[in-house]
Protein backbone atom coordinates (compact mmCIF):
# COMPACT_ATOMS: atom_id res chain seq x y z
CA UNK A 1 0.00 0.00 0.00
CA UNK A 2 1.26 3.16 -0.98
CA UNK A 3 1.15 6.29 1.22
CA UNK A 4 1.36 9.77 0.22
CA UNK A 5 4.14 11.98 1.57
CA UNK A 6 3.63 15.70 1.14
CA UNK A 7 7.23 17.50 0.01
CA UNK A 8 7.89 21.17 1.72
CA UNK A 9 11.46 22.75 -0.20
CA UNK A 10 11.88 25.31 2.12
CA UNK A 11 15.23 26.58 0.63
CA UNK A 12 18.22 27.90 2.75
CA UNK A 13 16.70 28.29 6.38
CA UNK A 14 18.13 29.32 9.40
CA UNK A 15 18.67 25.98 11.98
CA UNK A 16 16.53 27.73 14.36
CA UNK A 17 13.68 28.48 11.97
CA UNK A 18 13.61 24.71 11.09
CA UNK A 19 13.48 23.86 14.43
CA UNK A 20 10.07 25.74 14.58
CA UNK A 21 8.46 24.50 11.49
CA UNK A 22 9.29 20.67 12.71
CA UNK A 23 7.30 21.11 15.49
CA UNK A 24 4.32 23.55 13.81
CA UNK A 25 4.66 20.12 11.10
CA UNK A 26 4.62 17.76 13.73
CA UNK A 27 1.95 18.93 15.58
CA UNK A 28 -0.10 19.14 11.67
CA UNK A 29 0.97 15.48 11.81
CA UNK A 30 -0.13 14.26 14.99
CA UNK A 31 -3.63 16.29 14.69
CA UNK A 32 -4.14 14.87 10.64
CA UNK A 33 -4.23 17.83 9.31
CA UNK A 34 -1.29 15.95 6.65
CA UNK A 35 -0.45 12.87 6.52
CA UNK A 36 3.34 12.44 6.29
CA UNK A 37 5.70 15.64 5.40
CA UNK A 38 9.32 15.70 4.34
CA UNK A 39 11.00 19.00 4.71
CA UNK A 40 13.44 19.20 1.87
CA UNK A 41 15.93 22.23 3.26
CA UNK A 42 19.69 23.59 3.57
CA UNK A 43 21.25 25.54 6.32
CA UNK A 44 23.17 27.75 6.63
CA UNK A 45 26.73 27.04 8.69
CA UNK A 46 25.56 25.56 12.16
CA UNK A 47 26.87 22.90 14.80
CA UNK A 48 24.64 20.95 16.39
CA UNK A 49 24.27 18.29 19.22
CA UNK A 50 21.91 15.39 20.02
CA UNK A 51 20.64 14.53 23.39
CA UNK A 52 24.33 13.02 24.23
CA UNK A 53 26.40 16.13 24.62
CA UNK A 54 29.71 14.00 25.45
CA UNK A 55 31.62 16.74 26.98
CA UNK A 56 31.52 20.07 24.61
CA UNK A 57 31.95 22.71 26.91
CA UNK A 58 30.79 26.36 26.66
CA UNK A 59 34.25 26.76 25.69
CA UNK A 60 33.97 24.52 22.56
CA UNK A 61 30.49 26.30 22.05
CA UNK A 62 32.34 29.65 21.98
CA UNK A 63 35.46 28.02 19.67
CA UNK A 64 32.99 26.70 17.54
CA UNK A 65 31.23 29.99 17.34
CA UNK A 66 34.26 32.05 16.42
CA UNK A 67 34.51 30.29 13.26
CA UNK A 68 31.82 32.19 12.00
CA UNK A 69 29.05 28.86 12.33
CA UNK A 70 25.61 28.82 15.08
CA UNK A 71 25.52 26.33 17.91
CA UNK A 72 22.46 24.43 19.21
CA UNK A 73 21.51 21.92 21.59
CA UNK A 74 18.76 19.54 20.39
CA UNK A 75 16.46 16.62 21.56
CA UNK A 76 18.16 14.24 18.37
CA UNK A 77 19.95 11.31 19.12
CA UNK A 78 23.06 11.25 18.02
CA UNK A 79 26.48 13.66 19.18
CA UNK A 80 27.93 16.67 17.26
CA UNK A 81 27.40 17.15 13.54
CA UNK A 82 27.68 20.24 11.34
CA UNK A 83 25.30 21.55 8.82
CA UNK A 84 25.89 24.27 6.23
CA UNK A 85 25.75 25.31 2.50
CA UNK A 86 25.89 22.17 -0.57
CA UNK A 87 24.62 19.54 2.41
CA UNK A 88 21.11 18.26 1.65
CA UNK A 89 18.73 18.19 4.66
CA UNK A 90 16.00 16.31 4.99
CA UNK A 91 13.55 15.93 7.70
CA UNK A 92 10.42 13.24 7.53
CA UNK A 93 7.89 14.30 9.92
CA UNK A 94 5.71 11.01 9.21
CA UNK A 95 3.15 9.52 11.58
CA UNK A 96 4.51 5.88 11.88
CA UNK A 97 1.31 4.35 12.36
CA UNK A 98 1.15 5.12 8.66
CA UNK A 99 3.82 2.60 8.25
CA UNK A 100 5.39 0.68 10.53
CA UNK A 101 4.88 1.64 14.48
CA UNK A 102 8.69 1.44 15.07
CA UNK A 103 11.48 3.85 15.42
CA UNK A 104 14.20 0.92 14.40
CA UNK A 105 12.46 0.45 11.10
CA UNK A 106 11.94 3.88 10.77
CA UNK A 107 16.27 4.77 11.23
CA UNK A 108 16.39 1.57 8.99
CA UNK A 109 14.69 2.98 6.04
CA UNK A 110 16.07 6.40 6.38
CA UNK A 111 19.60 4.29 5.98
CA UNK A 112 18.34 2.11 3.23
CA UNK A 113 17.15 5.23 1.32
CA UNK A 114 20.73 7.19 1.79
CA UNK A 115 22.16 3.83 0.37
CA UNK A 116 20.30 3.27 -2.47
CA UNK A 117 21.11 6.77 -3.54
CA UNK A 118 24.22 6.31 -2.97
CA UNK A 119 24.00 3.59 -5.55
CA UNK A 120 22.34 5.68 -8.15
CA UNK A 121 25.48 7.29 -8.29
CA UNK A 122 27.73 3.91 -8.50
CA UNK A 123 28.95 4.91 -4.78
CA UNK A 124 29.59 1.76 -2.53
CA UNK A 125 27.68 2.83 0.90
CA UNK A 126 26.39 0.91 4.17
CA UNK A 127 25.64 1.06 7.65
CA UNK A 128 28.00 0.44 10.53
CA UNK A 129 28.09 -0.24 14.21
CA UNK A 130 28.34 3.47 14.25
CA UNK A 131 25.39 6.00 13.24
CA UNK A 132 24.71 7.33 10.06
CA UNK A 133 25.96 6.60 6.22
CA UNK A 134 29.50 5.30 5.27
CA UNK A 135 32.16 5.23 2.28
CA UNK A 136 34.66 2.71 4.06
CA UNK A 137 35.24 4.77 6.94
CA UNK A 138 34.24 7.77 5.75
CA UNK A 139 30.82 8.92 6.99
CA UNK A 140 28.94 10.74 3.89
CA UNK A 141 25.43 10.99 5.78
CA UNK A 142 24.96 12.01 9.65
CA UNK A 143 21.42 10.60 11.13
CA UNK A 144 19.88 11.66 13.65
CA UNK A 145 16.27 11.74 14.57
CA UNK A 146 13.92 11.82 17.55
CA UNK A 147 9.84 10.10 17.63
CA UNK A 148 7.24 11.38 19.77
CA UNK A 149 3.68 9.83 19.96
CA UNK A 150 4.75 7.69 16.87
CA UNK A 151 5.14 11.25 14.80
CA UNK A 152 9.11 11.68 13.93
CA UNK A 153 11.24 14.47 13.66
CA UNK A 154 15.07 15.52 12.47
CA UNK A 155 16.39 13.44 10.60
CA UNK A 156 19.69 12.93 7.81
CA UNK A 157 22.11 15.16 6.40
CA UNK A 158 23.82 14.32 3.51
CA UNK A 159 27.15 15.97 2.27
CA UNK A 160 26.67 16.87 -1.52
CA UNK A 161 29.27 19.58 -2.34
CA UNK A 162 29.81 20.56 1.39
CA UNK A 163 32.69 21.95 2.84
CA UNK A 164 34.08 19.32 4.42
CA UNK A 165 36.59 21.43 6.38
CA UNK A 166 33.93 22.64 8.69
CA UNK A 167 34.49 18.79 10.34
CA UNK A 168 37.83 19.31 10.85
CA UNK A 169 36.92 21.72 14.14
CA UNK A 170 35.13 18.83 15.96
CA UNK A 171 35.29 15.35 15.50
CA UNK A 172 32.11 14.50 13.81
CA UNK A 173 29.46 12.78 15.02
CA UNK A 174 31.85 11.54 18.49
CA UNK A 175 33.43 9.10 16.59
CA UNK A 176 37.06 9.73 16.66
CA UNK A 177 39.45 7.94 13.76
CA UNK A 178 36.97 8.56 10.95
CA UNK A 179 36.43 10.79 8.21
CA UNK A 180 33.53 12.80 6.39
CA UNK A 181 33.03 12.84 2.63
CA UNK A 182 30.78 13.86 0.27
CA UNK A 183 28.67 12.80 -3.40
CA UNK A 184 31.62 15.12 -4.68
CA UNK A 185 34.24 14.18 -2.93
CA UNK A 186 33.79 10.33 -3.80
CA UNK A 187 32.91 11.35 -7.30
CA UNK A 188 35.72 14.19 -8.00
CA UNK A 189 32.76 16.33 -9.51
CA UNK A 190 30.56 18.63 -7.90
CA UNK A 191 26.93 17.17 -6.98
CA UNK A 192 25.05 20.04 -6.21
CA UNK A 193 21.80 19.44 -3.69
CA UNK A 194 19.94 20.73 -7.10
CA UNK A 195 21.30 17.61 -8.73
CA UNK A 196 20.85 14.75 -5.88
CA UNK A 197 17.15 15.86 -4.91
CA UNK A 198 15.55 14.08 -7.87
CA UNK A 199 17.42 10.55 -6.87
CA UNK A 200 16.61 11.24 -3.32
CA UNK A 201 13.28 11.56 -3.64
CA UNK A 202 13.12 8.25 -6.12
CA UNK A 203 15.09 6.59 -3.11
CA UNK A 204 12.94 7.90 -0.56
CA UNK A 205 9.73 6.84 -2.79
CA UNK A 206 10.66 3.74 -3.24
CA UNK A 207 12.35 2.25 0.23
CA UNK A 208 9.36 3.95 1.76
CA UNK A 209 7.14 2.63 -0.44
CA UNK A 210 5.07 6.31 -0.46
CA UNK A 211 3.82 8.86 -3.20
CA UNK A 212 5.63 11.77 -3.42
CA UNK A 213 3.70 15.02 -3.79
CA UNK A 214 5.08 18.42 -3.46
CA UNK A 215 3.47 21.55 -1.52
CA UNK A 216 2.23 24.03 -4.35
CA UNK A 217 3.70 27.48 -3.97
CA UNK A 218 0.89 29.29 -2.11
CA UNK A 219 1.06 26.03 0.29
CA UNK A 220 4.43 26.59 1.28
CA UNK A 221 4.75 30.54 1.43
CA UNK A 222 1.77 30.02 4.30
CA UNK A 223 3.57 27.47 5.79
CA UNK A 224 6.58 29.38 6.16
CA UNK A 225 5.28 32.70 6.39
CA UNK A 226 3.50 30.72 10.22
CA UNK A 227 7.09 30.66 11.56
CA UNK A 228 8.12 33.86 10.76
Amino acid sequence: MKRLVRVLRTGLLPYTKSLVLQKTLSQHVLNGTFSNILVITEHPPVYTIGIRTKQYTIQDEERLKRLGAEFHKTNRGGLITFHGPGQLVAYPIVNLKNFQPSMKWFVCHVEKTVIDLCKKYGIEARTTADTGVWVEDRKICAIGVHGSRYVTTHGLALNCCTDLNWFEHIVPCGIPGKGVTSLSEELKEKITIDAALPKFLQSFSDIFGADIDDFNAEETKNLLNSIS
